[in-house]
This record gives structure tokens, sequence and C-alpha cells, in this order.
């Protein structure tokens, strides 16, 4: 198991992630923000994976397998939908 102060950090990442997806998707910027989520959920499999259910509260629903392979699938589908639609105007 991770020190309390490295699982805080993971968790802090996927925050600063989920946020910044917000921000793109306010400023219209769609397909940047589909990856980025993508990815902070690909991140979230990785902290619930290694970090204790306490420190993640909210995120721990399950158990950590069902969690960890929802979130696998969830960010993989979102990056492929990022990654497979054309650019407008290109």
């Amino acid at each position: 198991m991770l020190p309390l102060w490295a699982q805080r950090a993971m968790a802090g990442v996927f925050l600063v992630a989920f946020v910044l997806s917000g921000v793109y998707a306010a400023t219209e910027h769609w397909r940047r923000a589909t990856f980025t989520l993508g990815a902070a959920m690909l991140w979230l499999t990785l902290v619930r994976l290694m970090c204790d259910s306490k420190v993640i509260g909210l995120v721990a629903v399950r158990s950590k397998r069902f969690d960890a392979l929802f979130t696998t699938v969830l960010g993989a589908a979102m990056m492929w939908l990022s990654w497979s639609v054309d650019a407008l105007g290109s």
C-alpha cells in the first residue's frame, strides 16, 4: 500500500484532470474534453487499485475489481471516441 501522501496526490491528479476536462468542455473543445476525461478515468483505474477505499471516498462504489474494470472500459471508450471522430474543418 502506498503512503497516505502519495494516495492523496494520486487522487489530486485525478481531480485536476477532471476539472481540466470541464474547462475544455466549457470552452467548446469537446474532443480535448473527452480525451482528458477518458485519460482521467484510466488514471482513476490506477488510483482505485493502489489506494485505500477511505482515501478515495465516493470513487469506491463496488469491489476494486469491478470499479477498475468499469473505469478502464469507460476511459478507453471515451479516448477512442475522441480519436475516432474527425475534427471539423479538416
